[in-house]
């Protein structure tokens, strides 16, 4: 009788297909993304030798503040790293949308192609605001100022860097989304925090504290908050 129970055939009552409110991320990339790779990689052979010229720079401005000083020295490294960080700026949107780093409930029900261009348009105005935000506050007495902010082109570089080599090894190994997703926000989570934390150092070169403090929270608080806030709210 047991063996009869087993080899009936029963009616499955949950749903087979995965609830709409819950968000998975989304596997492969539209053709604007993969043109976008190629893009990228182009560029990235074309300015090979400016990135080699600033590693051992970007290295030295996360490990102390007066690194960043050292590089603003040169006009050379200081322009090679501001246009490096500008081509990585398609990488950081294409992971973005590859492992729904930025995934609201608004671009859910988009296109593949319609939600690549939202994720970039929005990181775009982040970075958009940030430089508003920047030139609005700037002082007259403003090298530490400066200082601070292209600092954070730095560790923008290094951030995509080890990306890089922690998707590379994570795929090796077949890791799912979900985990390469939890490597990738984290890793943005440190870097954003140290960061934080340098910019404040160079800021108290030649700012009160309670002055830092204003800086801070209208050049990297808001933001960043209201970044977040669009991809947790919306």
């Amino acid at each position: 009788m047991l063996l009869q129970i087993f080899q009936e055939k029963g009616e499955l009552l949950l749903p087979t297909v995965p609830s709409d409110s819950v968000p998975l991320p989304v596997s492969g990339l539209p053709e604007l993304g993969e043109a976008l790779i190629v893009v990228f990689i182009l560029l990235c052979l074309l300015l090979l030798g400016n990135f080699i010229n600033i590693v051992p720079h970007l290295a030295d401005s996360i490990l102390r503040a007066r690194g960043s000083t050292a590089l603003e020295g040169s006009v050379r490294v200081s322009r090679d790293r501001n246009l490096i960080a500008l081509v990585f700026v398609i990488p950081a949107i294409i992971l973005q949308y590859r492992y729904c780093l930025y995934y609201p409930e608004y671009v859910q029900s988009m296109t593949p192609t319609a939600r690549l261009l939202v994720t970039g348009a929005v990181f775009i105005g982040y970075l958009l605001l940030r430089f508003l935000m920047y030139l609005w506050l700037k002082p007259r007495r403003s090298d530490a100022y400066m200082m601070s902010n292209r600092a954070g082109y730095s560790f923008y570089i290094l951030l995509c860097l080890v990306a890089f080599l922690t998707l590379g090894v994570l795929l090796l190994f077949k890791a799912s989304d979900l985990t390469v997703k939890g490597f990738l926000m984290t890793e943005v989570a440190v870097f954003y925090f140290i960061y934080f934390v340098r910019r404040g150092q160079i800021l108290l070169t030649n700012c009160a504290p309670f002055t830092t403090f204003l800086y801070l929270c209208a050049l990297e608080i808001l933001p960043t908050g209201l970044f977040v806030a669009s991809a947790v709210v919306l």
